[in-house]
């Protein structure tokens, strides 16, 4: 199995994990704001991961030697975080899903500069054609523009951001280290944003599952993604993060009566098309 097929299934449990955050945090928004949801999920992620170090006897791989690069990288996804669980209370979760997509754009842009990869004519090729299919399922021309939708389109540069850093930390930390700072910066960030009004919603009986169901799908889509971008390179692990488009307008349609027409299709037909060719293009090419 090549390295681009293995990074490709590791970013089918990212996808699935991403979802299911939307489902929950559409569920908690209600009563809780964006800066308190990362709080909660961020204490709830470190205490699991503290527990799993213990537990595999892994507290060698915690090292305090990257601390800015970690900080960087926590800084940029938490800014793409609280912009995204803000966009999928206001805007329809195929749209907010379709403008954080640009992301692989961005993280391709980035990579050059920050990680030195090269980009080639497959990869351009399928980024566009995939970029194009985001553009047919959002048909944002002749819209108002939405400051939700803005929203959705600032947290796709802090994930782009969040990417490109987390694959050059992978070249010198392990993924448990990278999850531990994640969740400890993130719990810091997201209590200094939230405590700064002196008001904090305590967790209710109702939204306490909730809370846990984002903490864990957190963890496991940031574990995929952190092993997908191990594996290979962020131009190439990115553009596959577009099948989540069409299985999020399914679940938009299913659960909150979201219309779904036949321009998804259209479009997901063009994602998954530039998937397919750029993940089988790079398996010819390392094989």
């Amino acid at each position: 199995m090549t390295s681009t097929v293995k990074a490709a299934l590791w970013m089918s449990g990212a996808i699935v994990s991403f979802s299911l955050m939307a489902i929950a945090g559409r569920a908690v928004a209600l009563d809780l704001d964006t800066f308190e949801i990362m709080m909660y999920r961020s204490i709830v992620g470190f205490l699991i991961i503290v527990v799993l170090t213990f537990t595999l006897g892994k507290q060698g791989d915690i090292r305090f030697r990257n601390l800015g690069l970690h900080t960087l990288r926590n800084i940029s996804h938490f800014a793409g975080q609280n912009l995204w669980f803000y966009a999928i209370t206001v805007v329809p979760l195929a749209q907010v899903f379709a403008l954080e997509f640009t992301s692989p754009l961005w993280a391709m842009f980035l990579a050059v500069f920050i990680l030195n990869e090269k980009l080639n004519g497959t990869k351009i090729l399928s980024a566009l054609v995939g970029f194009c299919g985001i553009l047919i399922v959002a048909q944002p021309f002749g819209q108002t523009l939405e400051f939700g939708m803005i929203m959705a389109a600032l947290a796709a540069i802090g994930f782009a951001g969040s990417a490109v850093f987390t694959r050059l930390l992978t070249r010198t930390e392990s993924v448990l280290s990278i999850l531990f700072f994640l969740t400890l910066m993130q719990f810091f960030f997201g209590l200094g944003f939230a405590g700064s009004d002196l008001d904090i919603a305590p967790p209710t009986g109702q939204n306490i599952p909730w809370l846990a169901l984002i903490a864990v799908c957190g963890l496991v889509a940031h574990f995929c993604l952190t092993t997908a971008l191990s594996i290979a390179p962020a131009a190439t692990v990115m553009p596959i993060d577009f099948v989540r488009l069409p299985v999020i307008a399914f679940i938009g349609m299913a659960l909150y009566a979201e219309p779904l027409d036949p321009f998804v299709f259209l479009g997901a037909v063009l994602i998954f098309g530039a998937n397919y060719f750029n993940i089988w293009h790079a398996s010819r090419t390392s094989s």
